[in-house]
């Protein structure tokens, strides 16, 4: 059975090089790479052509649970989106620029352990901090 994919956006208020360099430049990736703020994000790499490697450490801050966010680029088409695989999911990111907004569309594949909803809203929460950390630096 497949289940249908989950899409998140926000609109960041900057413009679309910008919001493509936050995304995917592991020095800011660190800055909002969490949907809590009891979690932290303390490295990330980002060898960005494809077939390369995506890496970021996601931990809680009392240092009780940790794991580290694999995927390799499967398709990348500069300043405009790009696609990756993590274990056998894929997911999208589409950068839309609009006057002097971006919008960011991510569309993944869901897992089957947590519910939906609990997916949707955990992505969705990293990309609000990732729309409050480019907009306020």
């Amino acid at each position: 059975m497949t289940t249908a994919k989950i899409t998140i956006s926000a609109t960041i208020a900057a413009n679309k090089q910008k919001v493509w360099n936050y995304y995917t430049q592991p020095q800011h990736i660190t800055n909002w790479n969490f949907a809590d703020p009891s979690w932290h994000c303390p490295t990330a790499s980002n060898d960005m052509r494809l077939g390369g490697k995506y890496i970021a450490r996601m931990e809680a801050k009392d240092g009780s649970f940790g794991f580290d966010f694999e995927a390799a680029y499967t398709e990348i088409n500069e300043g405009e989106n790009f696609t990756y695989l993590f274990g056998e999911r894929y997911a999208t990111v589409k950068f839309i620029e609009t006057g002097n907004q971006t919008e960011v569309s991510v569309i993944f594949d869901p897992e089957t352990e947590n519910p939906i909803e609990l997916q949707k809203n955990g992505w969705q929460a990293i990309l609000d901090n990732f729309k409050k950390y480019t907009e306020t630096n």
